[in-house]
């Protein structure tokens, strides 16, 4: 719910809604993409520097879902089932590279049903899924719903939920602009229902906060049911947001990762092997 910014860029008007989920084509020179899906309310923003700390063998791709920043004017999706065939569409010209998926919180959810979507169709599939800050699907959330909240009890729990910028909560115009969107991500994730299928044939790296006061480490480690291949979970210092405070360290982990993934990838070559 961090990373809020408002930026309205003209020139997307004309540009299509599937290709408006990527802030900018996937360089073609890259061997290894890294898409990225954000948490609730956030944006693209949230990994706009992503690039610079990454190996340059290593193209991420933020995903701009639509109600936010250059999308703000496009109504925001309410039901998991739409998001999934909506970016399968958008990603499709894009996969015949190695991809990878990441997420964090709501993020995360998207990025594993995503590739259970990519499975059920019988196309190429991440290579690695990072998962960061959210309980395995398979676990109830605890928690009860706050969408349907009226305004004032809505906006109160956000203020506990510590994740929402100050300057949002105490502007009634930047409020009025994203409640909607608030509202929206957490009815999407809030009524997400998790259907048992085989699991994943990739492997899973799995991302906590120290100081996440929501997920807990069990929460966390019960993604290893999600693969048939190996699950390996981190937990950095922070909270529920530590992708930004400890993003340098973060970031050389995911590098790390990838790139032990690919070591016997004929598709790739010598100097990322």
């Amino acid at each position: 719910m961090q990373g809020f910014t408002h930026q309205s860029h003209n020139k997307h008007n004309t540009t299509s809604s599937l290709e408006r989920f990527l802030i900018r084509p996937p360089k073609a020179q890259a061997c290894l993409r890294l898409f990225c899906f954000p948490y609730a309310g956030g944006g693209a923003s949230a990994f706009h520097n992503w690039a610079k700390h990454l190996p340059p063998e290593i193209d991420s791709c933020p995903i701009q879902l639509p109600g936010r920043e250059d999308r703000i004017r496009e109504k925001p999706h309410t039901t998991l089932p739409a998001l999934i065939d909506a970016l399968l569409n958008a990603l499709l010209p894009y996969i015949e590279t190695p991809f990878a998926f990441f997420g964090h919180s709501m993020g995360a959810i998207i990025a594993f049903e995503l590739a259970r979507q990519l499975r059920r169709r019988s196309l190429p599939g991440p290579t690695r899924l990072f998962v960061s800050a959210h309980r395995a699907p398979q676990i109830p959330d605890p928690d009860p719903r706050i969408y349907s909240l009226p305004e004032a009890e809505f906006i109160t729990t956000l203020r506990q939920l510590q994740g929402t910028p100050d300057e949002v909560l105490q502007n009634p115009e930047l409020l009025e602009l994203f409640v909607p969107i608030l509202r929206a991500d957490f009815e999407l994730i809030e009524t997400y229902r998790y259907r048992a299928e085989a699991s994943l044939a990739c492997p899973i790296s799995v991302f906590g906060g120290l100081q996440d006061s929501k997920i807990t480490r069990t929460d966390l480690e019960a993604w290893r049911e999600q693969t048939s291949q190996a699950c390996v979970l981190r937990m950095f210092a922070g909270n529920h947001f530590f992708l930004h405070s400890v993003q340098t360290m973060l970031l050389h982990t995911i590098a790390q990762d990838l790139f032990r993934d690919f070591q016997a990838d004929s598709r790739l070559p010598n100097k990322v092997k």
